[in-house]
């Protein structure tokens, strides 16, 4: 599988504008022979959506996504998703025109300048689904810091873990490093699940927002094998080995015994305690 990660800036509220950078790199992906595009959380859209005047959310089968993948790679893009009834931060897998799987961010963040539940709800499911060049999940930003998640994609199957991503620095005196805590974070993910992790950032600045970038691919012994710069725009082409997440995981297999039946009665117990 050969991997473009599309590091981009976009235009806050502008879905055309921002569909027309992503059908450019895109071409340009495609010139270098990539297999799989990948864009950062809500590309399609911008990150601060409170200050765009109306709503301009997109289903995930709106024709100006569709048609990205019609350039010959797979597309992965970040919007605001019309649910009908509810909105939500969105990721959805394009291949030949149509849209493969969408994924639903399932925790969003409140708190510090970060106000995702005011404009989205939260997704209810998460799945590996099969593309044309290995398994995936998808795991948007802070899906990725909840341990279960990545676990449950590794244990449905998936080999590979796209993180789209709006992570920036500067919100608050004392905040944490946002960028040491992903790169943590990011290697133990590829370690533990031994699978391929594809992290997309975007870049530019929306607000106080500042968006740093650092988009990177880590190997299933944990190594970064590749790494877009900070805090500009780039492309980068990897090419992943899917074989390699057999091996790995032969070699050690931690992800065999997943004891979900001792999983189920903990979690019941949980909840019967009032745990939500």
């Amino acid at each position: 599988m050969r991997v473009a990660l599309a590091q981009t800036d976009c235009a806050l509220g502008d879905v055309d504008a921002n569909t027309e950078t992503a059908r450019r790199t895109v071409e340009a992906a495609a010139a270098q022979r990539a297999d799989v595009v990948v864009f950062p959380e809500l590309s399609l859209h911008g990150y601060s959506l409170g200050a765009v005047p109306q709503d301009e959310s997109i289903g995930a089968h709106d024709p100006r996504l569709t048609a990205l993948s019609e350039a010959g790679p797979d597309v992965l893009a970040g919007f605001h998703e019309d649910g009908g009834l509810r909105r939500y931060n969105s990721a959805g897998y394009y291949s030949r025109g149509a849209c493969l799987h969408t994924h639903r961010k399932l925790y969003l963040p409140n708190y510090l300048e970060w106000e995702e539940r005011k404009h989205a709800s939260p997704g209810h499911a998460l799945r590996a689904f099969d593309t044309p060049h290995g398994r995936a999940a998808t795991l948007i930003c802070n899906d990725a810091w909840q341990p279960v998640l990545p676990w449950l994609a590794a244990q449905d199957g998936a080999e590979v873990l796209f993180v789209p991503t709006n992570s920036a620095s500067g919100l608050a005196p004392g905040a944490v490093d946002t960028a040491e805590y992903w790169r943590d974070l990011l290697v133990n993910i590829a370690r533990m699940q031994q699978c391929w992790v594809v992290f997309v950032n975007r870049v530019g600045n929306e607000g106080k927002a500042s968006f740093w970038g650092g988009s990177r691919v880590i190997d299933p012994w944990g190594e970064v094998v590749a790494q877009a710069p900070e805090e500009s725009a780039a492309l980068t082409v990897v090419d992943l080995d899917i074989g390699a997440v057999r091996r790995r995981r032969r070699e050690m297999p931690l992800l065999e015994e997943a004891r979900f039946g001792l999983v189920s009665r903990e979690v019941a117990r949980l909840m019967s305690e009032g745990v939500d």
